[in-house]
């Protein structure tokens, strides 16, 4: 009798029928193996390109349901989250499981004030970079160089390490990422000052002239504290991937962050709002809207920043971010991109075409309006994005490594290429 939790395959090739038992709504691939042609038959395999349709792993970190435009962490939902919490607090959430009490939130936000300033040499080689070198760029190499600072953090299985190098690489991310933005820009670099919160002193870094003491704009600092929120983990992403693959190998979590960084540099990861920018100053004025969308339709443009990989409904994160909008724009002015915006997204979600397509606004859309109001040059995107997206990594980081069912990654291909040939000389080639 045929368990109700279970697949019947019946091979056609041969008749013989197998069952598989179904758990979470998946099958385990490795189960596929025993449905062979013959003998000396490798077994059945599944082909998923790109992995639209396999789940790699088991994670009590993020939970995301695209259908119906959900994103929660550790259970809470990322709309309460970035209405009553600091960036810091959720960062601990997703790394150990459960909200802070106070004092734990104290002490928090003191283990990673300790940690805020990077090594003279380090600071030296983000100097040794051309000028119009590209910050990301810079941010990926000079995180995979704190791993020879740090060669303690190779015992990836010591608990106490793992948690030094987690505050380690939250701490000095930013001050590696302002500067490399100051650097880009010919500036002497700002040091950190602990007397300011995690995203203040970020602010701090970034643009602090010749004043004694930079005074964060507590719009600006509030905003970017939402940001950072609805960045922090976003489940099993390219970049997350790519962490938990090099992890899997038990590279150090400096390495294993530099490649992640890098996957999150691409333009189709963490280059999406850039270009969402960069589509608005195209189009240029309202009037131009209907002319830019016909050219969409037609297939000879992307209307970026609309659609995602996994949500079916409106990003979460978008209507998030959309409401830091009307308390920036008063301080900064509104943005004649701004109203471009705003109109562009009232007539795609009221278009068949875009409707049925499910094109609604992702958190790309609107986040790159919001840094360019505040001063962030475009190339520094990706940069602030890869910030807060050093909790998620290090969660997923760590999380592999307690994971019993996990080993090095490394999947199968399909042979396409061309049979079994004699060898030919050299002399008689061609």
């Amino acid at each position: 009798m045929t368990a109700q939790n279970s697949l019947t395959i019946t091979d056609n090739r041969t008749g013989r029928t197998y069952e598989i038992p179904i758990e979470m709504g998946t099958i385990d691939a490795s189960h596929l193996r025993q449905i062979r042609a013959s003998d000396d038959d490798f077994g059945l395999m599944s082909y998923d390109p790109a992995f639209k349709n396999t789940a790699s792993c088991r994670s009590a970190i993020t939970e995301l349901n695209g259908e119906r435009g959900i994103l929660r962490h550790r259970g809470y939902a990322i709309e309460a989250l970035a209405e009553n919490c600091s960036f810091l607090e959720v960062a601990y959430l997703v790394l150990n499981g459960e909200l802070p009490t106070q004092s734990e939130l104290d002490q928090w936000v003191t283990d990673v004030a300790n940690h805020t300033l990077i090594h003279k040499n380090v600071a030296r080689h983000i100097e040794g970079f051309q000028h119009d070198a590209h910050p990301m760029g810079i941010f990926v190499s000079s995180v995979a160089a704190l791993s020879t600072f740090y060669p303690d953090a190779k015992n990836v299985f010591d608990a106490e390490c793992r948690k030094l190098q987690i505050l380690r690489l939250i701490a000095k991310t930013p001050t590696i990422a302002a500067f490399a933005h100051r650097h880009s820009q010919g500036m002497t670099f700002a040091y950190p000052d602990n007397d300011l919160a995690y995203v203040g002193n970020f602010l701090n870094m970034m643009f602090k002239m010749t004043e004694l003491k930079y005074k964060p704009n507590p719009v600006f600092e509030r905003a970017l504290n939402v940001l950072f929120i609805c960045h922090a983990d976003h489940e099993q992403n390219c970049s997350t991937t790519s962490m938990r693959v090099i992890a899997s190998s038990q590279a150090d979590p400096y390495c294993a962050l530099s490649g992640a960084a890098a996957a999150l540099y691409g333009p189709l990861h963490g280059g999406a709002n850039e270009a969402v920018v960069r589509m608005l100053q195209e189009i240029g004025t309202v009037d131009n809207i209907p002319s830019f969308l016909a050219s969409v339709k037609r297939g000879e443009r992307r209307l970026m920043g609309f659609g995602h990989r996994v949500y079916r409904a409106y990003d979460p994160r978008a209507k998030i971010i959309k409401r830091c909008f009307d308390e920036v724009f008063t301080v900064t002015g509104r943005s004649p991109l701004l109203d471009v915006a705003v109109e562009l997204e009232r007539i795609a979600l009221q278009e068949d075409y875009f409707i049925s397509r499910q094109l609604y606004p992702n958190v790309d859309f609107y986040s790159g309006l919001i840094y360019k109001a505040m001063n962030f040059p475009m190339t520094i995107f990706p940069v602030l994005f890869a910030i807060p997206r050093t909790v998620g990594w290090l969660a997923h980081w760590q999380e592999l490594l307690l994971d019993k069912e996990q080993k090095i990654s490394r999947p199968r291909q399909v042979y396409v290429g061309v049979g079994p040939r004699p060898f030919v000389p050299r002399s008689e080639r061609g």
